[in-house]
């Protein structure tokens, strides 16, 4: 009997690339699976048609024979007919990812297993950021039970092997159908997949193998951390499962904002505020630094949003000895409240710097302005 041309079958032209073949066989296997036409006769033997072509088209060196002789006698005897499909190179895999007909091997068994890593969240002030601290924590974790070691049975005994899994933490049953027989594997419901039970459970832990307690964690801040930075312990997170090695545990810092400094990598910026007569004539001021307070000089003139820079007083860069800058920003100092002599004095310079004192001061004094430099008009 002749058969059809197998790009015909899945309706694909000569020469169709791989995901065209693939995609164009999901499509008719869908369509023509037997448990969705169980009505159709012809269902099941155009179903072995499909997967026939599939398994030709979808390998390159079968794709390649039948490209050049373009027929299964042609292929040195190839033939599908009488076969089941379980004998299908790899149609089982692709068959179990559409119509779901296995089961994958649980993993859990007696296999051992890494805890789980810990996280914890430090405040710390801006000082221990920049100059690094060596501080206590404490954890709250799970450890293993010291009475049973973590066995979870009481002392004396031991866990026995499960009778329904025999150790394997699995059970599996095998399936028999038109298209070959399939195993169906699944966690032992007895011992929800340890392989083992515990009769005699331990009454430290209730048969858990761990406890709960809290742990004092030595941590080592650098100097130069910021916010979001994490510090990693290792194997001080959560125990293993069945002699597995402890996870993590990460800590995690947030620092406090300064009163006085703001930070831009590991510089760091501070407003500082001085009076107009020191602005004008110079001299020095008394500055905040973040180890202790340093005379400023401030030059004769200095103007207002003047930025000075203290080199080496920033913050250290993480690792080194490299240490940022200092920036300060000069603002002036107005006072709120003057006496009569010091607004005299003020005038008086206004007027020796040519400017029109008619202009100046607030509603109610003008008058005695123009009685301090003798303008009374009588």
């Amino acid at each position: 009997m002749t058969k059809r041309d197998y790009y015909e079958v899945l309706g694909l032209k000569k020469g169709a690339a791989p995901e065209e073949i693939k995609k164009a066989y999901r499509k008719l296997a869908l369509k023509y699976h037997p448990d969705r036409n169980s009505s159709d006769s012809n269902a099941e033997d155009k179903f072995k048609e499909i997967n026939e072509a599939y398994q030709v088209l979808s390998n390159p060196e079968k794709k390649a024979r039948y490209d050049q002789f373009g027929s299964a006698e042609g292929m040195g005897g190839f033939d599908f007919q009488g076969r089941g499909f379980s004998d299908f190179g790899d149609f089982g895999d692709v068959f179990d990812s559409f119509f779901g007909t296995r089961t994958r091997r649980s993993e859990r068994g007696t296999r051992s297993q890494r805890g789980a890593n810990l996280r914890y969240n430090l405040e710390i002030s801006f000082e221990d950021a920049a100059f690094g601290k060596e501080t206590k924590i404490e954890v709250p974790s799970w450890e293993t039970c010291a009475i049973c070691k973590g066995s979870g049975a009481k002392p004396g005994t031991s866990p026995k092997t499960c009778p329904d899994c025999h150790g394997t933490g699995e059970i599996r049953s095998k399936q028999s159908t038109m298209f070959g027989q399939f195993v169906n594997i699944k966690i032992c419901p007895r011992c929800a997949g340890e392989g083992k039970i515990i009769k005699d459970v331990c009454t430290n832990c209730r048969g858990t193998g761990k406890v709960k307690k809290n742990r004092v964690v030595k941590v080592k801040i650098p100097a130069g951390v910021d916010s979001g930075h994490r510090l990693r312990i290792t194997g001080m997170g959560e125990p293993g499962e069945r002699g597995g090695p402890s996870g993590d545990l990460y800590i995690v810092l947030y620092v406090k904002p300064h009163k006085i400094f703001k930070r831009n990598g590991i510089d760091i910026s501070c407003i500082h505020s001085i009076s107009f007569v020191k602005a004008a004539l110079g001299g020095t001021t008394t500055v905040p630094t973040l180890e202790e307070k340093i005379n400023l000089k401030i030059p004769a003139g200095t103007q207002p949003n003047t930025i000075f820079k203290l080199k080496g007083k920033g913050l250290y860069k993480i690792g080194t000895n490299q240490r940022g800058h200092q920036y300060i920003k000069i603002t002036l100092y107005i006072p709120k409240k003057m006496n009569d002599e010091q607004k005299n004095l003020l005038l008086e310079f206004a007027k020796s710097s040519g400017e029109d004192i008619e202009k100046l001061g607030e509603k109610g004094i003008f008058a005695k302005i123009k009685n301090a430099f003798g303008q009374n008009d009588n």
